[in-house]
C-alpha cells in the first residue's frame, strides 16, 4: 500500500482560551461534600463545645431622670423660693460626668471592684460575686500582686492558702503580694471550694467598667438617661449600676452643699459682729438711763425719734448694701482663681446683678464639671474661661455704678441726719442724749434680726438638699443572656467549617498546574476528544480481553469505535501513533489495549515498541527483546526477524524496540523506517506505533508523517496544562495527521464522557 504524503507546516500563534464556565468550577467543590459535611459537623461540634465553657454574659440597665435647663425645670419643691443658687443641668453635660472616672472610681472602691473571684467548674472557670465567701482588701499592694492570681484555698475558718502559703482570716498581713486584708463574708471551713481571685490595678478596672458602661438619652426631647452594662455575673452589674447612680447623687448634693456652706459661713460672720455691737448699744442704753433716771420721753421726742429711725434705717440698708458690694468686689478681685465658693447677695435685690452672680457660678459650676473629664487645653473650657472673664468684668461695673449710686444715698441720708441732729439739739440733753443711744439700739437689733432670718432660710435651705434626679428604674438584669448567642455561634462555626474546604479546594485548585477536568482541555486546546478512560488504583496490563465487561475495557472499546467514524475505504490499513507530553501519563497502556481490542476483531494487528530510549512493551507481554526494531533500522534483521506474536491473542504481534541504540532520532530520520511501516500495511489491517512524548524528545514528529492517526493521551493530574498549549499549536500547524486526543485516569463526575449511560443499564465486573 501506499503511504501518504507528509504535510506540510501552517505556522500558528497560541490563542488565550476563554474562561471557563461556572459549572466546571463548581465541580471539585461538588466532589468533595462528604469533607464538607465532615468539617461542617467538626465546627458545629466546636461550637457547642465554645457554648459550653464560654461564660455567657448578661445585659443590666437602669433609667435615670435628670433636670435640663433646656428641656423646663421639674422642681416641685416648696422649698425652692429659698434657694440662694439653684444650679441647672445641661443633659450632655450629665452624660459626660455619668461616664467619668472619678465617679467610677469612687463605685470601684466601695464595692471593692478591683478583686475578681473565679469558682473552678467542669466548663472552666466561672466567675461569681456575692457567693464569694470572702472579700480581698488591698491595702497596699505592689506588681507581683497584679502578674499571677491567688489561688486561695481554705485551711480552716482562721486561714487560707493563698498559692501555697498561710495567711490568716480577718487580719491585716503582709505578704509577697503586699499588705491585703482577706473578710469574710459568710462561715468558712476546710471543705469551702477553693476560689481563683485575679487582682488588677485600680486605674485598669476603672476602665474596664467604664468601657463596658453606656449611658444614653431615650430621646433626643426626653431628659431621661438609660444606664446599660454588660457583665458576666448580673449581681455585681447590678451593685455597680445602683452605686453609680448613688454616687452621681452624691456629687450632685455636694455642689449644691458648697453654695449653701459659704452663703451660710458669710451670715455667720456679720452676726458675730453685730451681735457684739448690739450688746454694747443695749448696756449704754441701760446704764444711761439708770444714771440719768429716765423712764420716758415726750411725744415730740417721740416723733423725732421715729423720723430719725426710718431716716437710720433707710442708711442703714444703703450701708449693707454697700457692704455686700465691698465683699463682692473683693470675692471677684481677689478670689478670682478659687472655684467652687459663691460670694453673699444679703441687702441686694438688682435683678441684673444677682443673674450676672448666678451665671457665674453656674459657669464655674459647669466649668469643674467638665473638667472631671476633659483636658485644660479643650476649645470647650477655653469657651467657658472667656464667658466666665465677661460675667466678672460685667458684675464689676455693675458693682462700680450701685457703690456710686448708694454713696449719693448714704451722703443723702448723712445729711438728713445733720438736720434732724440740730432740731433735736433744741430738745433737753438728757432726752436727746436717750434718743441717740435708742436709735442706736434699735438700728443694730433690727440688722441682727434680719441676719438671723436669712440664716434660718439657708440652714432649710442646707438641710433640704437633694439631687436633681429620680430614679425611673433601679438596675435590673436581662432574664437570659445576651451573649454569646447560641444561633449565632453555630452561625459562624457553621460558616468557618464551610470555609476550609473551600479555601483548601480553591488554594489548591489555584496552585495546580495539572489537567485536573475535561473543561482544562478545551478551554486551551482545540483538539478533538477522541474518548475517555477512567482512573482505577489497580489495573492489569491487559484488561481488553475475550468476554471482558469491564468499565475500563467498554471505554477501550468506544475509543475504538470512534476510529472507525468517518472511514470510507474500510479494507486499507490503518497507522496509528500513540504519544504524549511527558512519561507516565499511560500512553503505552492504552497503545496495548487497544491494539488487543483490534486484534480481538479478528483483524491482524501489530503494536510497534518505537520508544528506543525507555522500552517497556516487551517486559509487559514478556517477549525476547535481543532482536527489534534498532535492529531493522540498522539493516541488521528483516521484518520476520523482529516480528513477534503475543500470547494468548491471536492476529496480535509486536515489534520490539532490541537494543538501545546511541542515536534514535538518527535512525528514525533514516530511509528504513519508510520500508518498516510500508511493509507493515501490506501485512497488518492495524499498526500501533508506541512512540516517546514529544515534549521530552522529537521521535515522535519524526514518525507523524507514516501515521493515519495520532491518539495523544493526557493524563489526569500528570500532563501540565502548559504542554495542552504545545499541543494546540502542533495541531494548528498540522503537524500531526487527524490529531486526537484520548483522556486517561479521568475520576469523579468527569468519568465516562461518553460511556456513563452505560452504567445505569448494564452492569460491569
Amino acid at each position: 500500500m501506499a503511504t501518504k504524503s507528509v504535510s506540510s507546516y501552517v505556522p500558528y500563534q497560541v490563542i488565550e482560551p476563554a474562561t471557563p464556565n461556572i459549572q466546571a468550577h463548581l465541580l471539585p467543590y461538588l466532589r468533595s461534600w462528604p469533607w464538607y459535611l465532615l468539617c461542617l459537623s467538626l465546627a458545629l461540634t466546636g461550637g457547642y463545645v465554645y457554648l459550653l465553657y464560654k461564660q455567657p454574659i448578661y445585659r443590666i440597665q437602669a433609667s435615670l431622670m435628670l433636670q435640663d435647663e433646656k428641656k423646663g425645670n421639674t422642681q416641685t419643691n416648696p422649698l425652692k423660693e429659698l434657694d440662694v443658687y439653684t444650679p441647672k443641668k445641661v443633659i450632655e453635660n450629665e452624660l459626660e460626668v455619668l461616664h467619668s472616672s472619678t465617679l467610677m472610681s469612687r463605685v470601684v472602691e466601695t464595692l471593692h471592684l478591683e478583686a475578681r473571684y473565679y469558682r473552678n467548674t467542669k466548663y472552666g472557670k466561672r466567675e461569681i460575686y456575692s457567693q464569694s465567701p470572702i472579700v480581698v482588701l488591698i491595702e497596699e499592694g505592689n506588681e507581683d500582686l497584679y502578674k499571677k492570681p491567688l489561688e486561695i484555698t481554705f485551711l480552716g475558718d482562721k486561714a487560707v492558702s493563698v498559692n501555697g502559703r498561710r495567711i490568716p482570716l480577718n487580719q491585716s498581713v503582709w505578704t509577697p503580694y503586699g499588705k491585703l486584708r482577706l473578710l469574710t463574708r459568710k462561715p468558712v471551713s476546710a471543705s469551702t471550694e477553693p476560689l481563683v481571685v485575679e487582682v488588677m490595678p485600680r486605674t485598669a478596672a476603672v476602665n474596664s467598667y467604664l468601657g463596658k458602661l453606656k449611658a444614653e438619652p431615650t430621646s433626643k426631647t426626653s431628659t431621661v438617661v438609660h444606664l446599660t452594662l454588660d457583665d458576666a455575673v448580673p449581681e455585681k452589674g447590678e451593685a455597680v449600676l445602683n452605686q453609680l447612680i448613688n454616687e452621681y447623687n452624691l456629687a450632685a448634693v455636694a455642689d449644691k452643699n458648697k453654695v449653701a456652706s459659704s452663703t451660710m459661713k458669710f451670715i455667720n460672720e456679720r452676726l458675730r459682729i453685730v451681735q457684739g455691737e448690739l450688746a454694747s448699744v443695749e448696756k449704754n442704753v441701760e446704764s444711761y438711763k439708770a444714771n440719768q433716771g429716765i423712764t420716758d420721753l415726750s411725744e415730740q421726742s417721740k416723733s423725732f425719734l421715729q423720723t430719725t429711725q426710718q431716716n437710720d434705717a433707710q442708711l442703714n440698708q444703703v450701708k449693707i448694701r454697700l457692704a455686700s458690694l465691698n465683699n463682692l468686689e473683693e470675692f471677684i478681685s481677689q478670689q478670682a482663681d478659687k472655684r467652687g465658693s459663691t460670694p453673699a447677695t444679703i441687702g441686694l435685690d438688682d435683678p441684673v446683678l444677682l443673674g450676672q452672680i448666678s451665671k457665674l457660678s453656674e459657669l464655674e459650676l459647669e466649668r469643674d464639671q467638665l473638667a472631671q473629664t476633659t483636658p485644660e487645653e479643650n476649645p470647650i473650657i477655653q469657651s467657658i474661661d472667656k464667658k466666665i472673664q465677661a460675667t466678672k468684668n460685667n458684675i464689676r461695673q455693675n458693682v462700680r455704678t450701685m457703690k456710686s449710686m448708694l454713696t449719693s444715698s448714704r451722703e443723702h441720708y448723712v445729711a438728713e441726719n445733720q438736720k434732724l441732729e440740730k432740731v433735736i439739739r433744741t430738745i433737753p440733753q438728757q432726752e436727746r442724749s436717750l434718743m441717740d443711744k435708742t436709735r442706736q439700739q434699735t438700728i443694730k437689733n433690727d440688722l441682727y434680726t434680719y441676719l438671723l432670718q436669712k440664716r434660718e432660710e439657708m440652714a432649710v435651705t442646707f438641710a433640704a438638699s437633694i439631687a436633681d434626679t429620680r430614679t425611673i428604674d433601679a438596675a435590673e438584669s436581662s432574664s437570659g443572656p445576651i451573649k454569646p448567642v447560641p444561633v449565632v455561634i453555630y452561625a459562624l462555626f457553621g460558616l468557618v467549617g464551610l470555609l476550609i474546604p473551600t479555601a483548601t479546594i480553591a488554594g489548591k485548585t489555584a496552585m495546580n498546574t495539572r489537567v485536573m477536568r475535561r473543561g482544562d482541555v478545551e478551554g486551551i486546546t482545540q483538539v478533538p476528544i477522541l474518548g475517555e478512560v477512567m482512573s482505577k488504583r489497580q489495573r492489569d496490563v491487559l484488561v481488553v480481553a475475550p468476554n471482558s465487561r469491564s468499565v475500563i475495557a467498554e471505554q477501550i472499546r468506544s475509543i475504538r469505535t470512534n476510529l472507525h467514524i468517518g472511514r470510507n475505504e474500510i479494507n486499507d490499513s490503518q497507522v496509528m501513533l500513540f504519544t504524549s507530553s511527558i512519561s507516565g501519563e499511560g500512553k503505552s497502556f492504552l497503545a496495548q489495549n487497544l491494539g488487543a481490542s483490534l486484534a480481538l476483531l479478528r483483524q491482524p494487528t501489530v503494536i510497534l515498541e518505537m520508544d528506543l530510549r525507555m522500552p517497556k512493551l516487551h517486559q509487559v507481554f514478556n517477549v525476547d527483546n535481543s532482536v527489534g526494531i534498532s535492529n531493522f533500522l540498522n539493516d541488521e534483521a528483516s521484518l520476520a526477524d523482529i516480528l513477534k506474536p503475543i500470547p494468548g491473542y491471536p492476529n496480535y504481534f509486536l515489534i520490539p524496540s532490541g537494543p538501545l541504540p546511541p542515536d534514535p532520532s538518527e535512525l528514525l530520520s533514516g530511509p528504513k523506517l519508510k520500508e518498516l511501516i510500508q511493509g507493515l500495511r501490506e501485512n497488518f489491517r492495524y499498526v500501533i506505533v508506541d512512540a516517546p512524548p514529544i515534549g521530552i524528545v522529537t521521535d515522535a514528529q519524526l514518525i507523524a508523517p507514516y501515521a493515519d492517526a495520532t491518539l495523544f493521551v493526557v493524563r489526569h493530574g500528570v500532563t501540565p496544562k502548559n504542554c495542552l498549549k504545545i499541543l494546540n499549536t502542533l495541531h494548528l500547524e498540522q503537524r500531526f495527521q487527524n490529531l486526537n486526543i484520548i483522556l486517561n485516569a479521568v475520576g469523579g463526575s468527569d468519568a465516562y464522557h461518553f460511556n456513563n449511560n452505560y452504567k445505569n443499564s448494564y452492569s460491569y465486573k
